[in-house]
């Protein structure tokens, strides 16, 4: 197997801030995100991705703002983490004129093309191929532009996996792979499922790195992230990076989740927390105190306070608005 060699980086304080921030508007986001769902002011599948926002943030903090990404079902976090606008974010979950999709897509939908994030969808999988075609046209016109593509340890598994990343390793495509290994393809243990013990070995079968990172630590997912993007940009092609990690919460909101999951394991990875372990390290450094983490924290409330009273008083879509977009 062929492991991506990290690197000793010096990240700026200012940077580092702007991470702590990021997760704790994710973590706040899906907090709403939840509470409104359960008071049926969001309708549909909510995916949440609380327990992994270090994976989002420090892969997004290690690309540019004009490079790419595709999401999955669990989408929110990579959103916000690509510089997504709350309200926008929201008022698509209240399913209001002003989201991102006119309130059409809802939570497993957002897509904000001209951030970069070429959106979530629903289907296991699916944004492989679109990262994929979306590296092979980045190629094409050769504008140095690099895609993430994020997708569950469930995803692995998927046909689309070997088509994709086979492609891209032939033709040296500007994409890094990124499995957000979270314990459970919806209900099925991730060591039922795959008989190797990182999934991040699947690379050596195309020929390029991969590399097993700590999903509950951002900078080891930005230094590894870091390490493929300058791969890309250098031509060389895709890598595959595995950050492991736990969601907190059920697959969705339906998801009972004792038939398959003790109390006392999820309890275990809550003191892995990722906002935490962040805190508590900046707090080592000299670069953070926690009066400023709490300033932060109450700033970042307020932020989503907006979010939600933009999307209270925002419009529902008009009726003809129901067959607008449906062919395009």
């Amino acid at each position: 197997m062929a492991f991506i060699e990290m690197t000793a980086r010096t990240i700026t304080t200012e940077k580092k801030l702007e991470m702590l921030r990021t997760m704790l508007k994710i973590r706040h986001f899906e907090g709403c995100a939840d509470e409104f769902f359960q008071r049926g002011m969001v309708r549909g599948a909510t995916h949440l991705y609380i327990g992994e926002e270090a994976i989002a943030t420090g892969a997004c903090a290690a690309i540019e703002p004009d490079d790419y990404i595709t999401s999955t079902h669990r989408g929110h976090g990579h959103c916000i983490a690509k510089g997504g606008e709350l309200p926008r974010m929201m008022a698509e979950l209240f399913g209001k004129e002003t989201g991102y999709c006119r309130g059409k897509g809802g939570s497993m939908h957002i897509a904000d093309i001209t951030a970069g994030n070429l959106g979530a969808n629903g289907v296991v999988g699916g944004g492989l191929a679109i990262a994929t075609g979306a590296a092979l046209a980045c190629a094409m016109r050769k504008d140095g532009r690099v895609v993430l593509c994020f997708f569950g340890d469930g995803a692995s598994n998927q046909g689309v996996f070997h088509e994709a990343v086979n492609m891209a390793s032939i033709w040296k495509l500007p994409v890094v792979y990124i499995c957000e290994n979270n314990q459970y393809a919806i209900s099925m243990p991730v060591k039922r499922a795959v008989n190797i013990e990182n999934i991040a070995g699947r690379s050596a079968a195309y020929g390029i790195p991969g590399t097993t990172a700590d999903g509950n630590d951002v900078i080891a997912v930005y230094e590894a992230v870091s390490e493929a993007v300058k791969r890309c940009r250098e031509g060389k092609g895709p890598s595959l990076i595995e950050c492991k990690t736990y969601r907190w919460r059920g697959h969705s909101q339906r998801d009972a989740q004792q038939p398959y999951r003790t109390r006392e394991e999820v309890a275990e990875w809550k003191k892995k927390c990722p906002i935490e372990h962040f805190k508590r390290g900046l707090i080592a450094e000299g670069l953070l105190t926690e009066q400023e983490f709490e300033f932060m924290d109450r700033d970042v409330e307020h932020a989503i306070e907006k979010a939600v009273q933009f999307a209270e008083e925002s419009p529902y879509p008009k009726e003809e608005e129901l067959y607008r977009d449906v062919y395009v």
